[in-house]
């Protein structure tokens, strides 16, 4: 709240030539900077010139716009003075004459949250572009968050009626520093309407009577019409739902993308059918928030619901996956490159990962504001899947607390099987990072608004009221998270074992209806009865008739008897059992910046991680919480303010501002690390036919696990479909083609799966077997290998084995390898950099073996045994045989067309043996660079010698068939699996110049 013109740093009771200050103010806008307000260059402009000004324009009218949805607006972030502890509080006096007597500690406080709001300078967009200058960063942010700032009133044809939303205070708080001319982004937020309220009208005066009683109800049987022909007339069909006009919506969004404190644009939710070109009809509209508030905040404040059959959830999904696909068309609509987007909580979960779906390059970040529960509750969840994924297309992800980082880790690695560690998952094949980033609040608005008259007014009504009793208050909304009901019984516990306060300290609880749809099943009715039952026990056990200890008002309060409650108290008490973020531990510490009353915090608080100075309580401990308030109450002084002078230092410092800045700062870093990665091209699978057809003698190389099968928990579960029997059949069918299998599967795997298809040869155990094609007999390459260090490395997996359950060894003839796949992620992979360190100081230092880490596994082999030499060899091998031909034609000496796919880093040493031997441009390469086609399965961030990529197997395949000529015409199901996909089709598109009607 802005201060009067006449008690500002610039105002006429200042000297008419102040000095300069010396301190470096630069960071303010240049309409509240001292050295420049403070010398008078024009005379008589003062600072209530720009003041004054200010006043005039800060109404809610529409002001200039640059025509856009990024144009800015004036932002005051002037801090009211408060009086100095000593100075004189009498009723009635004014409290810009309290500042008067309090001025030179007003001034100090003024200065120092000045300066720590805004962490002593302004940013500036030149440095977010210095921190990564490969970036384009546009400078614009688009803010995704479920809830629009206002509240929304309609009346047809007329102006919407907005007014603020309650709660999310931080947040909105962040937006308008966003949106304000202190940062130096443009900003947006996209948000929904939310529930749209249709005040009632009275066109007439109340005891006006209707001038006709059609379409009136009856008062009783009794009263209804007699019809004349006998026949009741039909009862016109009720309405249903809310029909908007297109004009009123037009007029609506107009007036939000000119809000002079948050430009917004609206997302309008409804049935696509009740979408329509002249207007919108909205049925139902709380459906859109259910699954969120009764599967997504329940679940992550650690509360399960009863099992169900699921025809509910799969309802609710359904709307929330429809939801999520709303806001991501809204945003595409605005959305330019170089923009970052900024996606907010658990209602928009799905929409990092639709967006990276629809433009792969976007910069998107996901903060989380709730907690975020172990990987023993988001197991319990349906959707657990579907989640995860979603928020793993953000790049940056930001949780409150690091505990909540970790769990998310967690559920990443036990539920999807991604690698992650305390800094991010490795998914997909790119890096997604994650941080923790505690929210803070807008210290200089609330300082400024904890001290106007009319909270003066009522908080010396409070002061009066409750003279001489100690005050503890609580101010919570009534769901099953905030902690009410234990809040009320360690009061109780309190009074028990401390009979001495009894009449002494009275306890002010507030609690506003939750605004969160846990159940449905009342749960807040029952939760309001039983907070009802604890506050009748404790006053009629030790109340009296002129006295009651616990105060509850069940009520919204206004935000000036809020800040006077604040300000009034002599204990902050909150009790929360879990909470993501608690913005009333924070305000409470401004408020308390003159009396420092100790602040008791719940250890289930997000912000309990933050506000360590804070009496830190176990609310299930009841005896612990009633110990920990008489601490408080019996504190000493100096204690107190040392306390609160560290907590306060804390809030200011680490405000909304700190936190929004920090996000991005993060988020640009992360950006710009990315950037510096060279990107592998996806196959152009276009060009590798033309090079295929142009080709006399193919060699092709598969591995087999990730490349030709998915990946699965249970190795023997991964067995080739018959897309994959049919295309390598087809493939090895042509004489021209030379079909390889290059796998660490044994012999008898191979054999048993594929060994039918009489075309195809075989390298077993990463290169220790061959088996020719046409034949049935295995070489042994390393037969005459001395295989002693089996046993040594038997007995070291066997120690891990019995440490790990759901481990096992995987004997091979010249291999041996170590699976965790089925057991803890998290127990695996710790266990097995174990068990790598070991091997590699024992049994690798004494024989001539490698230790190679797999994808959940670890494999020690002999060294020179391993898929590059097998690679080279079988090039090597055909070109010998092509050159035993004698042709006249130079280029049929050689291989015209080489084709080798894999998935991990075993398959990095053919990807690097055939860039050897393609390396020289000569004409001396063993085959052509052109014509070799190296290509890694996964994304193309993915760190790989290879030269191109494809996503996942089922593109391998769908190579090996556009190769083969396997597949049918058109996309549809008709030749059921040998059907041809878009890719392929376009193609044979690009290489015949047409579409081919049949293959």
């Amino acid at each position: 709240m802005a201060q009067k013109p006449e008690d500002q740093q610039g105002s006429k009771g200042l000297p008419h030539r102040p000095q300069v200050p010396l301190r470096n103010d630069s960071f303010l806008p240049p309409h509240l900077r001292s050295s420049v307000t403070a010398v008078p260059v024009t005379p008589d402009i003062t600072q209530e010139t720009y003041e004054s000004d200010n006043s005039n324009n800060s109404s809610g009218g529409q002001g200039p716009s640059r025509g856009d949805y990024f144009s800015r607006r004036v932002l005051d972030h002037a801090i009211a003075a408060s009086p100095a502890p000593d100075s004189t509080n009498r009723e009635g006096q004014s409290f810009h004459n309290k500042v008067t007597v309090g001025a030179q500690e007003g001034k100090k406080w003024m200065n120092r949250l000045t300066e720590a709001t805004m962490a002593g300078r302004r940013e500036s967009m030149s440095e977010f572009r210095e921190i990564s200058p490969d970036l384009a960063l546009s400078g614009n942010i688009i803010s995704a968050t479920f809830n629009i700032p206002h509240s929304l009133k309609y009346r047809k044809g007329s102006d919407w009626e907005l007014t603020p939303r309650r709660g999310q205070s931080a947040l909105f708080d962040s937006f308008s520093y966003l949106s304000s001319d202190d940062s130096p982004w443009n900003h947006i937020v996209v948000a929904w309407t939310g529930e749209i309220e249709t005040p009632t009208d009275t066109p007439s005066p109340p005891d006006t009577p209707p001038t006709t009683t059609v379409h009136l109800s009856a008062l009783n049987h009794l009263s209804k019409p007699v019809p004349i022909d006998g026949v009741a007339p039909p009862t016109p069909p009720p309405v249903d739902g809310l029909w908007i006009p297109r004009d009123d919506m037009l007029r609506l969004e107009n007036q939000l993308s000119h809000n002079k404190r948050i430009k917004t644009i609206p997302v309008w939710l409804a049935d696509d059918s009740d979408g329509l070109d002249e207007g919108i009809r909205l049925k139902d509209q709380a459906r859109w928030r259910r699954y969120a508030e009764h599967d997504l905040y329940t679940l992550f404040h650690y509360r399960q619901h009863e099992p169900t059959d699921g025809r509910a959830e799969r309802v609710q999904w359904a709307d929330y996956y429809r939801m999520n696909q709303k806001f991501a068309n809204r945003i595409l609509e605005v959305y330019k490159p170089g923009d970052i987007v900024i996606v907010h909580d658990y209602n928009l979960m799905l929409l990092p990962s639709m967006l990276r779906q629809r433009s792969p390059h976007m910069y998107i970040s996901f903060y989380l504001h709730s907690p975020f529960p172990s990987s023993e509750f988001l197991r319990c969840l349906p959707r657990r899947k579907e989640v995860l994924e979603g928020v793993l297309g953000a790049n940056l992800v930001g949780f409150q607390s690091y505990s909540y980082s970790r769990h998310f880790a967690s559920c990443c690695t036990r539920i999807l099987g991604f690698p992650s560690d305390t800094a991010g998952i490795d998914a997909y094949g790119g890096r997604v990072e994650i941080g923790v980033f505690p929210i803070g609040i807008d210290a200089t608005k609330v300082a400024s608004l904890a001290w106007t008259d009319e909270v003066n007014t009522k908080y010396g009504n409070l002061k009066k009221l409750y003279e001489g009793k100690k005050v503890i208050v609580g101010r919570d909304r009534l769901d099953t998270v905030r902690g009410v009901a234990q809040k009320l019984m360690a009061f109780e516990r309190f009074l028990e074992m401390y009979p001495e306060w009894r009449e002494k300290v009275v306890l002010i609880q507030v609690t506003s209806p939750t605004s969160i749809e846990e159940e449905g099943d009342g749960s807040e009715s029952k939760i309001a009865s039983r907070v009802s039952e604890l506050i009748m026990k404790i006053n009629g056990m030790y109340g009296s008739l002129g006295f009651s200890p616990v105060q509850h008002y069940a009520q919204y309060i206004s935000q000036e008897e809020y800040f006077a409650l604040l300000r009034a108290a002599d204990i902050g008490l909150i009790t929360s059992v879990r909470d993501g973020m608690n913005t009333t531990s924070l305000e409470y510490v401004i408020c308390q910046r003159d009396t420092a009353g100790p602040l008791i915090l719940s250890e289930f608080s997000g912000t309990a991680g933050s506000l360590k100075d804070a009496i830190h309580i176990n609310p299930w401990d009841l005896s612990g919480v009633a110990e920990a308030i008489n601490n408080a109450l019996l504190m000493p002084k100096d204690k107190r303010e040392a306390m609160q002078n560290s907590l306060l230092a804390h809030v200011t410092s680490k405000n909304v501002q700190f936190w929004i800045v920090g996000f991005l700062r993060r988020l640009v870093n992360v950006l710009g690390s990315r950037k510096n990665i060279i990107s592998t091209p996806l196959l152009d699978r276009s060009e590798m036919l033309r090079r295929y057809r142009a080709a006399k003698k193919r060699l092709f190389m598969f591995d087999y696990d990730g490349t030709l099968t998915p990946i699965v928990r249970e190795p023997s579960a991964a067995v080739p479909s018959e897309r994959v029997i049919t295309s390598l059949k087809a493939l090895a069918a042509d004489p021209q083609n030379a079909v390889w299998i290059i796998s660490g599967r044994d012999q008898e795997f191979l054999s048993h799966h594929l060994g039918h298809i009489s075309g195809l040869g075989f390298s077993a155990e990463h290169g220790s077997f061959m088996r020719n094609p046409g034949s049935t007999e295995w070489e042994n390459l390393v037969e005459k290998f001395d295989m002693g260090w089996q046993e040594e490395v038997i007995a070291v997996f066997q120690k891990y084995t019995d440490k790990v359950p759901g481990s096992f060894i995987e004997r091979k003839r010249c291999a041996l390898t170590w699976h965790y796949r089925l057991a803890d992620p998290e127990q695996g992979l710790h266990m097995s950099r174990e068990c790598q360190k070991e091997l590699e100081g024992t049994v690798a230092r004494k024989w001539d073996v490698e230790v190679m880490p797999g994808k959940a596994n670890i494999e020690v082999r002999p060294t020179f045994i391993n898929k590059g030499e097998i690679a080279k060899r079988l090039v090597n091998t055909y070109n010998a045989e092509l050159k035993a031909l004698e042709s006249d034609d130079e280029s049929a000496r050689k291989l015209e067309f080489v084709l080798c796919m894999g998935d991990d880093f075993t398959d990095e040493d053919m990807f690097r043996a055939l860039n050897g031997l393609s390396a020289p441009n000569d004409g001396t390469a063993e085959v052509e660079a052109e014509n070799t086609f190296s290509v890694t399965v996964g994304a193309s961030t993915k760190v790989t010698l290879a030269r191109w990529h494809v996503l996942e197997p089922q593109d391998v395949i769908e190579c090996v068939a556009l190769l083969a000529g396997v597949g049918g015409s058109g996309t549809g199901a008709t030749d059921g699996v040998l059907s041809m996909g878009e890719n392929n089709l376009a193609a044979l598109a690009a290489v015949e110049d047409h579409i081919p009607e049949k293959l």
